[in-house]
């Protein structure tokens, strides 16, 4: 109502003769003093995105300017990610005959609005809006429609106007709103300026009267004489006695912009005064067309009474930003806008809004002071990611758990992300945890039952060594080439005492012997056997008549055998290590929580060669020892040979897709095994019977016995 008041003023400036300003000019001057459209705009969205409100109604004035806003504003929040559950228009009752339609149109807008999921709701309008909303909302009393809580966004185009009658409904549909407004400051003076005005300072002000029955909800008799039933209007009443939902004893916003207007006028005028003094064109009685002082109005640039200046832009468009303010009502039905940002029009556009820090934002009742959400759906929480929902809005989307070994620490991520080699993703998969450092070590059961393994086969060997040193001089022993014997159980010892190599953390020396060391020393074994068995066909094939093998018999064939095996094996473990030696390597990525302390072999070719060289001295040791097991038992070991080859083939044969299919540590533990069981089956296949007859049978350990076996 304070803005009327100054309004109806601005028609009685004359120059001249002549009155100033015709309503045309008038209503484009004062268009003039709103800055720009578009920042406001620009301040919305950034509002809009800073409460990440990205699921919103809209509901906009119908009119030219409405279907404007829709086309041409709506997509460009729709480019930063805002959606937009229900656009929706409401429209204002022009004539009486048509409140049926009204009331129907706006029934409709309540059932849309109280229906959408959208907790912030943007109003489009002009300054009788708000007005049209409480309209619409009042007529959930009569239709049973819970209202819902929102949240009001209003442009600075829209204001709090209420006719005298509805001065007690109720205000509360505010109460947590946030409009945008027209940058103002406190006049001083103002509020005094509107205590004095009443209709007997100001008789001939018609306007006074209009606004004080209404007002005060009275009227002023005609004549003395007539008589009036209704409350009569004295003039003394005071204006700061009226609820602020009729009458505002602040500057408002929109009084601000037309106090601004008015003095930018008085400014133009007594710069156009000046500019045809000094050029000498005034004449008495001369008329100004309005058009003529818009070249004044743009170099306008004052200080008002406040305290700030007013200019205009190149545009002719008033330099200001917006202030945003927050609705707060009392239920004594006044309400109090508090100021909790501004709009900067020159800062950048992600920048455009600044929130006062000390201001505490009111929220509706029904939110108990916590933020509102206005979503689609419930945010994705931590371990999970958003995945599009077919046939919704962008907007909306389903939340999906991480996959293995990925994590999500934030709400709403967009895709989950890995974590770094040495973490790995917690139960929830929402953080990341230190892996832990492995190795096959002295202090796991795993590694001390392989030590303890190690050192007792090793104990037998050498007490099988001792046994056959003692009886070296026994038939038994002899008959089985024993220099080949000795070196055949000193390998065995040595592949026992290998193993420790593969228990520890891995270094670099250790990781190049492991391999070679255990490779090496079991070709060595296997040429003592294959040596073994050659020099038993050898040996018969050498007794038939006319033979020439006799000159392949003697010491000369088995360390040729053993020799030449056994350095081919050696070779291929150098070109291994010249070439692609084996290093300590991390594994990270075989188990899920560990980083394995290994050996990287380097050339996993190399490492199957190896291998595979000792599977060619098995099996060709098994071949022979199977074509030589049906030669007298006295002379001939080809049976154990044979024996212990299927115990020896068995075991590396299982051992390839076993260390395969196996991760970490636990390889380490597969070839530990494999040494272990493979050794040991050598020594148990073929020394232990002869151990046996020499500790508990000596008697059969003769030459007697051996002749008789053999006829």
């Amino acid at each position: 109502m304070a803005t009327i008041l100054n309004i109806y003023k601005i028609p009685q400036l004359t120059y001249g003769s002549a009155p100033l300003m015709k309503d045309k000019t008038h209503g484009a001057f004062f268009h003039r003093m709103f800055p720009n459209i578009d920042h406001q705009y620009k301040g919305i969205l950034q509002l809009l995105l800073h409460f990440q409100w990205m699921w919103i109604g809209v509901l906009y004035l119908d009119g030219d300017s409405g279907e404007n806003f829709v086309q041409n504003v709506l997509p460009l929040f729709s480019q930063r990610g805002i959606c937009f559950d229900v656009i929706g228009k409401f429209t204002t009752m022009a004539f009486y005959s048509e409140i049926n339609n009204a009331i129907q149109e706006a029934t409709e807008t309540l059932k849309v609005v109280m229906g959408s999921t959208a907790t912030a709701f943007f109003l489009h309008g002009e300054i009788h809006s708000i007005l049209s909303l409480r309209n619409i909302l009042q007529l959930s009393e009569y239709h049973n429609t819970p209202l819902k809580a929102k949240v009001w966004i209003m442009t600075a185009q829209m204001d709090f106007a209420s006719y005298a009658i509805q001065r007690n409904l109720d205000l509360n549909f505010l109460h947590g709103s946030v409009s945008f407004a027209m940058h103002s400051k406190e006049v001083f003076g103002f509020q005094k300026f509107i205590q004095v005005r009443n209709p007997i300072s100001e008789e001939e002000d018609g306007f006074i009267d209009d606004f004080w029955e209404q007002a005060f909800n009275c009227l002023f008799p005609i004549s003395r004489l007539e008589k009036i039933s209704q409350n009569i209007c004295t003039g003394e009443e005071q204006i700061e006695t009226l609820p602020g939902s009729v009458f505002e004893m602040s500057m408002t916003s929109h009084s601000y912009s037309i106090y601004s207007a008015i003095h930018a006028v008085a400014h133009a005028l007594q710069s156009m005064w000046s500019s045809q003094l000094k050029h000498r064109e005034i004449v008495d009685g001369g008329t100004w067309d309005p058009w003529q002082l818009h070249h004044f109005l743009r170099r306008v640039s004052f200080n008002n009474s406040a305290g700030e200046t007013v200019s205009f832009n190149q545009n002719g468009e008033l330099e200001a930003g917006f202030d945003i303010i927050n609705w707060v009502t009392f239920p004594n039905q006044s309400f109090h806008r508090v100021r909790i940002g501004k709009t900067d029009p020159e800062a950048p556009s992600d920048e455009v809004v600044t929130f006062y820090g000390d201001a505490i934002i009111i929220w509706p009742h029904k939110f108990n002071q916590a933020r509102p959400l206005s979503l689609c759906n419930d945010k994705c929480h931590s371990g999970y990611s958003r995945t599009k929902m077919e046939g919704k809005p962008f907007c909306c989307y389903d939340c999906v758990p991480c996959p293995e070994g990925k994590i999500s620490n934030k709400k709403d991520m967009d895709d989950c992300v890995q974590c770094p080699d040495n973490q790995y993703p917690n139960n929830n998969q929402n953080f990341c945890i230190p892996k832990v450092t492995t190795f096959l070590s002295y202090e796991e059961p795993l590694g001390i039952t392989s030590a303890i393994s190690t050192l007792c086969f090793s104990c037998i060997t050498v007490l099988v060594l001792v046994i056959f040193i003692k009886h070296q001089e026994t038939p038994i022993v002899k008959a089985n080439n024993r220099n080949v014997t000795y070196t055949l159980l000193i390998s065995l010892l040595s592949s026992f005492l290998c193993v420790l190599l593969f228990i520890g953390q891995p270094e670099k020396m250790t990781c190049l012997l492991r391999q070679v060391a255990f490779g090496v020393i079991f070709s060595v074994a296997l040429s003592c056997l294959l040596a073994k068995t050659s020099i038993v066909v050898l040996a018969f094939m050498a007794t038939k008549p006319g033979s020439k093998m006799r000159k392949w018999m003697g010491k000369t064939l088995s360390i040729s055998i053993i020799f030449s095996c056994s350095l081919f094996q050696a070779a291929i473990c150098i070109v291994w290590l010249t070439t692609f030696p084996p290093f300590p390597d991390f594994d990270m990525h075989s188990i899920t929580k560990e980083i394995v302390l290994e050996c990287n072999e380097g050339s996993t070719f190399m490492f199957y060669s190896v291998l595979g060289f000792m599977g060619l001295l098995a099996t060709v040791s098994f071949t022979v020892a199977f074509l030589a097991r049906k030669l007298p038992d006295s002379f001939n070991e080809a049976k154990f040979i044979t024996f212990s080859m299927l115990v020896f083939c068995s075991v590396w044969l299982s051992f390839v897709p076993t260390y395969l299919s196996t991760k970490g540590k636990y390889m380490v533990a597969v070839e530990i095994f494999s040494i272990l069981c493979s050794s040991a089956g050598l020594l148990g296949c073929i020394f232990i019977p002869k151990c046996y007859i020499m500790v508990m049978k000596p008697e059969l350990n003769k030459k007697e016995q051996l002749i008789r076996r053999m006829h």
